[in-house]
């Protein structure tokens, strides 16, 4: 199939550290299925420009910036199969976004819950964080990406997107698709501490790539079923975030192994989490492996071969943009 006949997909990851089991389970491992699969045209963005809407380090946000691409790698997001790259050196992403905020009617960024949550009780809100959705609109409208997986709650991002496409068009002339949010099929990931979603900053994750000691004595101690107070007590597999872990990693067979003897109180947590572990640790030693293998000068070339295969496609949308909207002096 040719690239021309793919539906074109695109995905974003903020630097926000190292990979972790969320991450992985949730979006990564299927991005690595895409890009094996080779059934659409896969383009995955490191949006380093937006993790810069909140006060960061610069060096820190470099070094996860390069650090973010060589676990992708490592996970399976082949750069020779997919065009990998990160946001910022392709910067035809932040001067689309110009031209669709004079289309976004400030009223619908009001509207964004994220930026509500972001923003509640903050002494300094950029602006940049309020316009957020529209440099992500950019980020899928430059490349005329038609799918873009996504969490829920992302969703109202993306549709965002598609009214910014309708808006634009219908003044511009017939430019953008309109793209579609492609949801996980995976739970959403629980925290170790079983208060909301997995996640770097409220220090309840485990990341992929650290090492098997400190991976196993997380998952350990990660909050289970809070009425299971006995090995005796029969458990709630569908309250517990360890078995929403198994349900993602697991064969049918170890869900339904694990589902009865938890609710058949034949297995403790420990025991519940042994099992898990076995899991993760047949996914992710051979990840692990490939990561050790990887240098900086192969990782920094896959990215620059990757943003030289992105710039091509955005330069040509904006030409198209910028002759809709009368502007330059060509």
């Amino acid at each position: 199939m040719s690239t021309q006949a793919k539906k074109r997909v695109l995905s974003g990851i903020q630097p926000s550290g190292e990979i972790h089991v969320g991450n992985w389970l949730g979006a990564v491992r299927t991005w690595a299925k895409q890009v094996e699969d080779q059934a659409e045209d896969n383009l995955y963005c490191i949006v380093d420009a937006h993790a810069i809407t909140v006060p960061y380090e610069p060096a820190e946000l470099k070094r996860r910036t390069l650090g973010l691409a060589r676990d992708l790698i490592a996970c399976g997001v082949d750069p020779a199969r997919c065009t990998l790259f990160v946001q910022s050196d392709v910067r035809e992403h932040t001067e689309l976004a110009w031209y669709l905020a004079t289309v976004t009617p400030m009223g619908d960024l009001f509207r964004m819950t994220q930026f509500k949550d972001k923003s509640d009780g903050k002494e300094f809100v950029s602006a940049g964080l309020f316009t957020y959705p529209v440099l992500m609109s950019a980020d899928i409208l430059l490349y005329k990406a038609t799918i873009v997986p996504v969490g829920d709650d992302q969703v109202q991002h993306i549709e965002l997107a598609r009214e910014t496409v309708r808006r634009f068009n219908h003044r511009y002339g017939d430019i953008f698709p309109e793209p579609e949010a492609r949801l996980s099929v995976t739970p959403r990931i629980m925290g170790l501490d079983g208060e909301g979603k997995m996640s770097k900053s409220k220090g309840n994750s485990i990341d992929v790539f650290e090492p098997r000691d400190s991976f196993w004595n997380k998952l350990r101690t990660a909050f289970t079923d809070p009425q299971r107070l006995r090995k005796s007590d029969p458990g709630r597999p569908d309250v517990c975030n360890v078995f929403t872990m198994h349900k993602a990693l697991g064969s049918e067979a170890t869900v339904l192994e694990v589902r009865e003897s938890c609710t058949g109180a034949k297995w403790g947590c420990v025991d519940c989490k042994k099992v898990l572990m076995d899991g993760f640790d047949r996914e992710l030693v051979p990840l692990r492996t490939r990561r050790e293998a990887l240098d900086e000068g192969a990782v920094a070339r896959a990215l620059t071969e990757g943003a030289d295969k992105a710039r091509a496609i955005a330069a040509e949308t904006l030409r198209e943009v910028r002759g809709a909207m009368g502007l330059g002096s060509a």
